[in-house]
């Protein structure tokens, strides 16, 4: 049987669609459905259901990806050790947001720098870029803070971030515990907001875990980087909502405020995706290892 074909059939078994095989593959799509459609009378079995939106396999094609795809997978890490060995410098795109990137991945990354790996790093506005970048081929391993769905991507719980109301001291004394859990929607309207983008998605998303409600005011500083956020906010620009790595030092120095402790502090959390499969490669298995280790410090 040829292994092109079956190359072509677990890529769509991952993908759940020609489009999106096509597009990993580099293969225009009538070529990958005629490659399917070939498999499929070499096995004189359908192995593909084709839906409105994609595909799902049939119960023969399920098995053949199941006992197919990781000799598929050990035959890609045997192509690229050999590639290791000759160029003895392998590269890691690394997608995510550009503060956990920064100040966790990459410092978490480094051993591995010393031992011929290559970094690069790409910062995508949403999540959906992310992982749609990442489907496409364009990275290797993203940060999310969402878990995809599907076959195609596989993810991996990294570490939760717990996020902290905060603000310059000259806000704080201003404010109390109880009046902010008891009037959270009207403190916000009385105090400036510093934020990353218009829509309040950190306010948001604390204020509904905290408060059960939404915040009724407009960011008053946009600034589209967590650290910036965070030192706009130590500055006395108005109030934010960080992730408490990213502001535990100007918490330790006074520069920020703590404003509520809350029972259950809000939390989210990362996680660690890669293609199917491609965690068979030696670097990107690495690069995966070390961050879970790292993790369990953070």
């Amino acid at each position: 049987m040829d292994l092109a074909l079956l190359r072509t059939f677990v890529t769509v078994h991952r993908a759940g669609s020609f489009t999106r095989a096509a597009a990993l593959l580099d293969l225009s799509q009538p070529a990958v459905t005629s490659q399917i459609r070939t498999l499929e009378r070499q096995l004189g079995r359908p192995l593909f259901h084709r839906r409105a939106r994609g595909v799902t396999p049939t119960t023969i094609g399920d098995e053949l990806a199941h006992r197919a795809a990781p000799h598929l997978d050990a035959l890609v890490e045997i192509t690229e050790t050999g590639l290791d060995e000759e160029s003895g410098i392998r590269t890691l795109h690394v997608a995510g947001p550009p503060e956990f990137t920064a100040l966790r991945a990459l410092p978490a990354l480094t051993p591995l720098v010393g031992q011929g790996l290559a970094v690069r790093t790409s910062f995508p506005v949403t999540t959906e870029e992310v992982l749609d970048g990442l489907a496409a081929g364009h990275h290797d391993l993203a940060i999310t803070t969402a878990r995809p769905r599907g076959g195609l991507l596989h993810s991996t719980p990294l570490c939760d971030e717990e996020h902290v109301l905060v603000a310059a001291p000259r806000w704080a004394a201003r404010l109390s515990p109880e009046v902010l859990l008891s009037k959270g929607a009207v403190v916000l309207e009385q105090l400036p907001v510093v934020e990353v983008h218009e829509s309040l998605p950190f306010v948001s998303r604390y204020w509904a875990s905290v408060f059960e409600t939404g915040p009724a005011a407009a960011a008053t500083v946009i600034a589209p980087d967590l650290r910036a956020v965070r030192d706009s906010a130590a500055s006395g620009s108005g109030l934010a909502v960080l992730p408490r790595y990213l502001c535990e030092e100007a918490l330790e120095q006074g520069r920020l405020v703590t404003l509520l402790d809350p029972p259950v502090p809000p939390l989210r959390t990362y996680f660690l995706v890669v293609r199917t499969g491609t965690l068979a490669l030696a670097h990107l298995a690495r690069a995966h290892e070390a961050l879970l280790k790292a993790a369990e410090d953070w």
